[in-house]
């Protein structure tokens, strides 16, 4: 196990996996059976449903390939049992930072690697590596991929550990590039422990499109309604001062790179 500063142990004996939400964890020694999976690139529409409902964020970043796994067990139906997204970088400067000046549009993010509990340990390496065959073939311009890894655990308002922190084992056995680490910054946590999108704080604060979507998204968390006649500004700055979104400082994330 290694201990990284303000964290809890990670623990290179487990293998992390999702399933609605919620981490699960696989013994590292087990064995993936290739001969009954393949990697496929699918639609958006679905990776987006597979994304939302087992990632812990249930958030889907802006898109530009996915790649499925699909697994067909003896005697079982074929079914969906990963995802590999590649999207758009948070920003434009994210790119050539990590890529030694790489223009920002020869660059993707993976920005969402999830895969559920029914996968064996050593899965993750063999469909990150037919994920990458995957992008190349639907964007053969691509020259360069980053992606972000959280090492700092994240808690419910309750004290449930919602998600241990992990340093990018899985990106390091495919050859990646360690980064350091991304900016410091201050997360707004809700209930459940997941972190409230910014942007999409933003849209309600301004009354853009979208508003009613986030209201209706926090109101399903246990947020109050809003009051007659209160702005979107005032509503989400009476759920940060009542606790019901809480401020929490981050490190910043470790940053990885992979050259094409």
């Amino acid at each position: 196990m290694i201990m990284l500063q303000g964290t809890l142990p990670l623990d290179f004996s487990q293998c992390q996996r999702w399933r609605n939400g919620r981490e699960r964890w696989r013994p590292a020694g087990e064995l993936f059976n290739p001969r009954y999976a393949s990697v496929q690139r699918i639609d958006t529409a679905t990776a987006k449903a597979f994304v939302q409902e087992h990632h812990y964020s249930h958030s889907f970043p802006a898109s530009r390939v996915n790649a499925g796994l699909f697994v067909k067990k003896p005697f079982q139906k074929e079914i969906l049992a990963g995802c590999a997204t590649f999207s758009v970088p948070m920003t434009q400067a994210v790119v050539p930072a990590l890529l030694d000046g790489l223009h920002s549009s020869l660059g993707v993010e993976l920005g969402r690697f999830v895969l559920l509990d029914e996968v064996e340990a050593n899965g993750e390496t063999w469909t990150l590596a037919r994920a990458f065959k995957v992008l190349r073939e639907g964007l053969p311009a691509i020259r360069g991929v980053v992606s972000y890894c959280d090492p700092e655990p994240r808690y419910s308002k309750t004290g449930d550990l919602v998600k241990k922190g992990h340093v990018g084992t899985i990106y390091r056995a495919h050859n990646a590039t360690p980064r350091g680490r991304s900016k410091p910054r201050t997360l707004l946590l809700a209930p459940d422990g997941s972190v409230a999108n910014e942007r999409a704080l933003s849209k309600l604060r301004n009354g853009e499109s979208g508003a009613d979507y986030v209201e209706g998204m926090l109101r399903s968390m246990g947020a109050e309604a809003r009051r007659l006649s209160e702005s979107g500004a005032d509503y989400v700055r009476r759920l940060i001062d009542t606790g019901f979104l809480r401020r929490k400082k981050h490190p910043g994330n470790l940053a990885f790179s992979w050259n094409l």
